[in-house]
């Protein structure tokens, strides 16, 4: 299974997702699948906070979802005390709902979403990933040098203990991109046993959690795994 980072015209072809990005908070919501009042957390992706995600969470309140961000800022990388925060913030989301919330990650923040959820399984229905590069190496993306140069610790060493690449203990769904230009497909995707679903969408990796087909999927997921 190739594991190389995405080539540079791939990667290239990603600024054009920036301005995309850049307006989607702006951007209407996309009608999905309703729901009946379910928690949802979305975690942004590296170098990106909350705002990155609005549409996603319009989508998904305006859907009868109880969408929440992460709510601790910009996602700058691993650090030693973030699974005890996210946790302390999922135990409000679920004591406030009286049921587990489902997990959205797009690309770092599904790692970190996968991690939470080895962390408090009890506080988690289910677990989504969005051109997350949990399998494989580290440097398998195009995002690793700008991560090691901005973090005081490598990619390789990062200061969350255990294996990236375990399944999660509750049902986990890893959507990756053949035209992803940051995150190598096959470390977005996985191998089989790493998570329950992979299924594949064809957005390139800056559009997986702002674009219309990426929110609907989101949507089709959540509608098919957390039931009516």
């Amino acid at each position: 299974m190739e594991r190389a980072a995405p080539s540079l015209r791939l990667w290239a072809s990603e600024g054009l997702e920036v301005p995309k990005l850049l307006l989607s908070p702006f951007q209407r919501a996309v009608p999905i699948a309703p729901g009946r009042g379910q928690p949802v957390v979305v975690y942004p992706g590296y170098l990106t906070s909350d705002v990155s995600s609005i549409r996603l969470r319009r989508s998904l309140s305006k859907a009868g979802y109880a969408a929440y961000g992460w709510q601790i800022g910009r996602n700058k990388g691993a650090r030693v005390d973030l699974l005890d925060r996210l946790g302390r913030h999922l135990a409000e989301v679920t004591d406030r709902h009286g049921e587990p919330a489902a997990l959205v990650g797009w690309s770092l923040g599904g790692v970190f979403a996968r991690e939470l959820a080895k962390h408090r399984p009890d506080l988690v229905r289910l677990v989504i990933t969005l051109g997350s590069p949990f399998s494989g190496s580290p440097r398998a993306n195009n995002a690793w040098r700008i991560y090691n140069l901005l973090n005081d610790h490598s990619v390789d060493n990062p200061p969350i203990a255990g294996d990236l690449a375990a399944k999660p203990p509750v049902p986990t769904i890893a959507v990756w991109s053949p035209i992803d230009g940051i995150v190598a497909p096959a470390s977005a995707r996985g191998l089989p046993h790493e998570s329950d679903r992979q299924l594949e969408l064809h957005e390139r990796h800056l559009s997986l959690a702002r674009a219309p087909k990426g929110i609907s999927l989101v949507g089709r997921l959540l509608a098919e795994e957390l039931g009516p």
